[in-house]
């Protein structure tokens, strides 16, 4: 996560700094993310940049987080419905559709997802719920890859919860 002194910066320094980052990892994976690229659009030194992040893996998790902070509706765990998980997924989609991190988002599950260490917010409290977390997350990354097959996605995950849950 980021330095505290990246955290103490004035918005607008941490503003650009954020935006050069979005920029980055919405055009690059991981791997092929430079530093250098990011320094120049945030107008800021190399020093400066390792001062605030650890590496571009830190720097990575820090722009999902917050990206994941402002997009993603908190999660309700307790006894959820089918209904209710498909309209969690089918209004996540719509707002990363909607949204300036559409890209980073389908960067993440295409490329990134699977080179980061796994990061669960919310832990499954059995095997019902571990495989309805799942569903979700392949229904998301589905229709993040195949924008066409979306409403079939969702459709078909619709079916599978209702037979999972009722």
């Amino acid at each position: 996560m980021p330095s505290r002194t990246f955290q103490n910066l004035k918005h607008e320094k941490k503003q650009r700094v954020t935006d050069a980052l979005l920029t980055e990892f919405s055009q690059h994976s991981l791997p092929d993310a430079e530093v250098a690229r990011i320094i120049k659009q945030a107008d800021i030194s190399r020093g400066a940049f390792y001062k605030y992040f650890t590496d571009l893996t830190d720097a990575y998790l820090y722009l999902y987080a917050a990206v994941m902070n402002e997009i993603h509706a908190p999660i309700t765990t307790g006894d959820l419905t089918a209904q209710d998980y498909y309209q969690m997924v089918a209004d996540f989609v719509d707002r990363v559709h909607h949204s300036s991190y559409y890209d980073f988002i389908r960067r993440h599950f295409l490329t990134n997802e699977g080179i980061l260490p796994v990061r669960r917010t919310v832990e499954p409290r059995g095997d019902t719920e571990w495989a309805v977390m799942a569903l979700c997350h392949t229904t998301i990354n589905e229709c993040l890859q195949d924008p066409a097959g979306q409403a079939m996605a969702l459709t078909r995950l619709k079916k599978i919860l209702e037979r999972l849950l009722n």
